[in-house]
């Protein structure tokens, strides 16, 4: 007995010192929440050509493809908050919008493993025609909240935004700031198992940022919720993430531990 108890906590403990190598805090779970294997997405460009001179040249457009994203393999762990770091063109974006179902992967896998996942990113996902309010709504139903489960958080999610009167006016006379503040008081209320944040916590007016690192705190803090943040707020990604994922043309420079990755990323940007 006493054989089989001392055999289980090498074990465990062999599982704790896996943990540090790849950067991941010990009280995270063991559960994974995102599992992505070699993924790859592409964007086809098409040269301009004239209609004219394709017809009378009987020439096909010649097409050539950006691979976005090459070949990335990683894993998130339940309550864990994942940072995603690179400068622009880096693919950051587009993974996320893959997370998130927007974008269908040319090759490789994504499993959520059956989370339920929002996506907080500026121009995604909203009606530009309906209100504010009508958004809330419909944004809700996407997520797989019901309508009464909606209707009874309505009230908290528009005295976080904070829009006035404008969350009763269409979405497309709203700014980049209130775009964001609208999408991120929906999700940080409504709360899904798995938040992608991209770049959202960047925009807005300094008081509704404070605000929303507070709220972002407070809802990561229990480690029930699984977050993914692309962002090139530096202090925001070590104050907030259990790890970093640097990406650089489309594939993962490197992965770990937030300061050490940020601060290689910071060198090697200057």
């Amino acid at each position: 007995m006493g054989e089989d108890m001392s055999k289980m906590n090498e074990k465990n403990m062999a599982k704790e010192e896996d943990k540090k190598d790849m950067g991941i805090p010990a009280e995270i779970s063991q559960d994974i929440a995102i599992e992505v294997k070699n993924l790859c997405i592409g964007y086809k460009n098409i040269q301009a050509y004239s209609i004219k001179k394709s017809l009378l040249k009987f020439k096909k457009s010649h097409v050539e493809e950006f691979q976005a994203v090459k070949d990335v393999s990683f894993t998130v762990r339940k309550g864990e908050i994942l940072g995603i770091i690179g400068k622009n063109g880096s693919g950051k974006s587009t993974m996320l919008k893959a997370l998130a179902g927007i974008f269908n992967p040319d090759q490789g896998s994504i499993d959520m493993k059956d989370n339920t996942v929002s996506l907080m990113a500026i121009g995604v996902g909203f009606q530009k025609e309906v209100t504010g309010r009508e958004n809330i709504l419909l944004s809700g139903m996407l997520l797989g909240f019901s309508e009464e489960e909606i209707r009874a958080k309505m009230p908290e999610i528009i005295a976080f935004a904070d829009l006035g009167r404008f969350i009763d006016m269409p979405v497309k006379t709203y700014s980049s700031g209130m775009h964001s503040k609208l999408a991120f008081s929906i999700t940080a209320v409504l709360e899904t198992e798995i938040m992608l944040i991209d770049e959202v916590l960047s925009v807005g007016d300094a008081n509704f940022k404070k605000k929303s690192y507070a709220k972002m705190k407070e809802l990561i803090s229990s480690r029930e919720r699984t977050v993914i943040i692309v962002s090139h707020n530096i202090e925001t990604l070590k104050s907030l993430c259990d790890r970093v994922m640097w990406m650089h043309e489309g594939e993962i420079k490197r992965i770990g531990n937030p300061v050490e990755v940020l601060d290689e990323y910071e060198e090697f940007m200057q």
